[in-house]
């Protein structure tokens, strides 16, 4: 089959019972429909598997789901650990419930590079949010996905509007790559940062700063004069940078998780942004280019998970790496050799 007839063919619409192939995949499908907990999480978990059978049924749920999706708001909170990102959710996510919204949390842990565990403690950080039957937390570790966000986040996000969410928060690691990729997945990035954080130029991280859409200094009420001094510092460096939306004057705000304060005008920021965006069509256009950006690294994973399972590469490796670590072999060209041993060589040779 060519190229363009199977993308004809993967065009083609396909009923959901054909596209699913069990009575338990069929399930999961109607009860994220019906927005039932259950369902939900053991879908995020399916997605989340590593299993190759796993992974195929996933995908087959995402597909059949994604027209129900993309309804919601898409809010991407970030900060350094301890500037209280949890707390800060907890105190958004009531707000909007008491609003008449429907609130998903999806937070990520970062996961022990020795261990490989992750605490997931954010449903103990977010008590009385996780109590609220309007809202549903999922606590996902990052692995080793780079930026702190888990694999399968994007996932997660068409799974939870599919099942009725408006609001989709996610919250990141904050750490590393975190800002660079929630920002890429989500349509507003607020970056939360710390009244007073010791060096006063370490709020000011130009890129950081320049994905940001809304900056909340948190904790303004521990030391008001603080957080005052911070506010004006980083609406000084908002000046000196090049803005990513030319009619969008970044905003500065002061919040307290504890005592409510600048909750409600925060959210009313990320409204008037995402309607501003919405009204004449650039949110449609940053959804499609993050869809194509999906679209690539799940190419990279894919080949990845492939290269790594090849027969040929995993007998070669052990020694490979061994070579490598001693300083006999350089990475560039051991990583030439396990390529040729997969046949990719082979397949450029071909091409050429």
């Amino acid at each position: 089959m060519m190229l363009s007839e199977t993308a004809a063919v993967a065009a083609q619409p396909v009923s959901v019972a054909q596209a699913l192939r069990s009575d338990a995949d069929l399930k999961l499908y109607h009860g994220v429909l019906r927005g039932e907990l259950r369902a939900l999480a053991k879908t995020i978990t399916l997605i989340e598997s590593q299993r190759a059978d796993h992974r195929e049924r996933a995908e087959q749920l995402i597909q059949v789901l994604l027209p129900h999706a993309g309804h919601a708001v898409r809010l991407g909170i970030s900060g350094v650990p301890g500037v209280g990102k949890s707390t800060f959710i907890e105190a958004l996510g009531l707000h909007l419930i008491d609003a008449g919204h429907r609130v998903a949390v999806l937070a990520v842990d970062p996961s022990s590079s020795v261990s490989g565990g992750s605490i997931l403690g954010d449903k103990t950080r977010m008590e009385r949010l996780s109590q609220d039957p309007r809202a549903f937390i999922r606590p996902s570790p990052a692995g080793q996905s780079l930026g702190g966000v888990a694999e399968r986040t994007r996932e997660a996000i068409l799974v939870v509007e599919a099942a009725g969410y408006d609001v989709v928060i996610v919250e990141t690691v904050g750490v590393g790559q975190s800002e660079t990729a929630v920002a890429n997945m989500t349509d507003v990035f607020a970056l939360l940062q710390l009244p007073n954080a010791g060096d006063e130029l370490q709020g000011i991280k130009k890129g950081i700063m320049e994905l940001a859409d809304v900056i909340a200094v948190n904790k303004a009420d521990v030391d008001p004069k603080a957080a005052a001094r911070a506010k004006s510092q980083l609406e000084v460096a908002l000046h000196l940078m090049r803005p990513t939306y030319p009619d969008w004057r970044v905003p500065v705000l002061l919040t307290s998780a504890r005592t409510g304060e600048g909750v409600a005008e925060f959210w009313e920021t990320v409204m008037r942004l995402w309607q501003m965006l919405a009204d004449d069509g650039r949110l449609a256009a940053k959804r499609q280019r993050q869809a194509q950006a999906w679209l690539w690294e799940a190419i990279d994973a894919e080949l990845k998970r492939w290269f790594r399972a090849h027969p040929n590469v995993r007998a070669a490796l052990p020694d490979v790496e061994v070579a490598v670590a001693a300083g006999r072999s350089a990475p560039i060209w051991a990583a030439r050799q396990l390529l040729a041993a997969a046949g990719i060589d082979r397949m450029r040779q071909h091409k050429e």
